[in-house]
């Protein structure tokens, strides 16, 4: 992206005008740069932490601003969608503003909107402040990205990836444990203040790092307007349909129906026109590439074990176990802390393996992690999830680095928000696809599982009648005096049960689901083909 460069220090710019063939003496990066690098980083990894902090808090926030558990989800909703639309975007509208300018306007805007968030009154307030939240913080996502490929040499690429892998793989990890503890001992607004100190942070390390450039306001006149409205409609139909859907039934509702629609449409007309037009908006053509195609269908799959995991592990211990918020962030932690060790190793790693490899071994720890979890039962809980959760944190910590470096080698500087829009853009796509299949996985298999073993608990059977027997005589002995009563409780205990272990069998089947999953992302990984600069043995230098 060569609006880029002015905005960038003197060594930044060098990196991007010189080749990118790898070279034998080492390429000096100034202080300046990795102040840029580690600031932009740390903004992506507070834009993908607030989604999983405010979902683990959501029911406190629900019921603060007086929200109904079904409207209740557009506070998520809003914020998802207007991130998934302004990813794509960031790309251009970098250079028309200058990156400068548009990385620390929307840095500003997120701190902004993130104490405002906590001050809202009513749904409508909240629903409109995480929009904009939303639209802030999805910015520092690919922006992060784009100056990790742009301003880096290619042989330090990978400590930049692994920063970024902190807040691709950590953040979801660790978002449930800080919003859970928030919730739980100061209260739900702080899981939007707990934003302010490390964003101004942030601003201050972007202020003193970003060199400014010029704006290029005149590329307003020239953008791919029809492309950005028919993306901007399609993302939103479509975001909204996979958040939406389980909870309407599907097509079997005339909303989802016509949105399904709109989604199509919308889509299909944007493809046609950037395939077409002289200056699109992003350069899809990237896609035929063999390391970026397969590199975003594994991205894909990635965002789907990822994002995926996140949600079916709290609804499981608040479910089944009946944990709070604290409880399941505690468990949920060793899906993070591991990966504050291992990511710093990955670099190192990728210098002496090649980094397919290191792909393999990962999207492998991650996949048997979920099969390590397919054989759930009533006492599956805490100590048990304890060894699926760090094979998990393990695979994770593994994946990311080396499969963005791997998939965005060769891209050049022009096509960099090209590319970085696209990769980020499919892992939360993947991530919003993943949790609406589990979602009606998890409903329709609980339904079949429910229904077989109601078979197996009929009343004409001796064992049943024997249970409700004694289940009778147990109540009537905790003070229900009639017998006709005790026996209703009875039967009702033993439907509660049922339900319970078709619930629990129904966890099991989402795990099973998330590991094909990851075989699939496992098998795209294997048609990588090895860039030259990231050869192991030394060969990354």
């Amino acid at each position: 992206m060569t609006a880029l460069q002015p905005t960038l220090n003197t060594a930044a710019s060098a990196d991007l005008d010189a080749p990118k063939a790898a070279t034998s003496a080492p390429v000096a990066i100034s202080l300046k740069t990795w102040v840029a690098v580690i600031g932009a980083t740390l903004g992506a990894f507070m834009a993908v932490l607030n989604i999983q902090i405010v979902n683990a808090s959501l029911a406190d926030v629900q019921g603060a601003i007086g929200a109904g558990i079904d409207d209740g989800g557009w506070i998520s909703t809003s914020y998802l969608i207007a991130e998934i639309i302004v990813i794509p975007l960031s790309g251009w509208l970098a250079q028309v503003f200058s990156v400068r300018i548009y990385l620390l306007t929307n840095a500003v805007l997120f701190l902004v909107f993130s104490a405002a968030c906590a001050l809202a009154q009513n749904l409508p307030q909240m629903i409109v402040l995480r929009a904009v939240q939303g639209f802030a913080g999805g910015v520092l996502i690919p922006m992060a990205f784009t100056l990790i490929i742009t301003l880096l040499p290619r042989a330090k690429q990978p400590i930049g990836l692994a920063l970024f892998a902190i807040s691709a793989t950590f953040a979801p990890a660790i978002g449930p444990t800080i919003g859970g503890y928030l919730t739980e001992n100061w209260g739900w607004q702080y899981i939007f203040y707990v934003n302010l100190v490390p964003g101004a942070v942030m601003i201050g390390m972007l202020y003193v790092s970003l060199d400014a450039g010029p704006m290029k306001l005149s590329l307003l006149r020239q953008g791919d307007w029809l492309g950005i409205i028919t993306m901007a409609i399609g993302l939103a139909a479509l975001q909204t349909v996979l958040e939406e859907g389980n909870k309407d039934d599907w097509f079997g509702s005339p909303f989802i129906v016509r949105l399904s629609v709109i989604a199509v449409v919308a889509l299909t007309g944007f493809l046609v026109i950037e395939l077409s037009v002289e200056k699109p908006l992003l350069n899809l053509r990237l896609m035929l590439r063999r390391n970026f195609g397969f590199g975003m269908l594994a991205n894909f799959l990635l965002g789907v074990a990822l994002y995926g995991s996140v949600f079916i592990l709290p609804q499981y211990l608040s479910r089944i176990q009946g944990y709070n918020a604290e409880q399941i962030g505690m468990v949920l932690a060793w899906t993070g802390l591991p990966q504050l060790l291992l990511i710093p190793m990955v670099p190192r790693l990728m210098q002496r393996l090649d980094p397919r490899i290191i792909i393999g071994i990962g999207f492998t720890l991650f996949a048997g992690s979920n099969f390590m979890n397919i054989f759930m039962t009533n006492d599956y809980a805490t100590d048990q999830l304890f060894w699926p959760n760090v094979v998990r944190a393990a695979g994770q910590a593994l994946v990311m680095a080396p499969l963005s470096a791997v998939a965005t080698a060769g891209i050049e500087a022009e096509n960099a928000g090209s590319a970085s829009g696209l990769f980020n853009m499919m892992r939360n796509l993947g991530g919003a696809v993943g949790i609406a299949i589990l979602q009606t996985v998890l409903t329709k298999r609980e339904q079949y599982h429910s229904n077989v073993l109601s078979e197996s608990v009929s009343l004409l059977e001796p064992a049943t009648r024997a249970r409700i027997d004694q289940m009778t005589q147990y109540f009537m002995n905790r003070g229900i005096a009639g017998q006709a009563e005790a026996t209703h409780s009875a039967i009702v205990a033993i439907g509660r049960i049922v339900q319970k272990q078709a619930f629990i069998l129904a966890f099991s089947d989402t795990f099973y689901l998330l590991g094909i999953a990851l075989i699939v992302a496992l098998i795209a990984g294997l048609f990588l083909k090895k860039p030259g600069h990231l050869a192991g043995g030394g060969g990354a230098h």
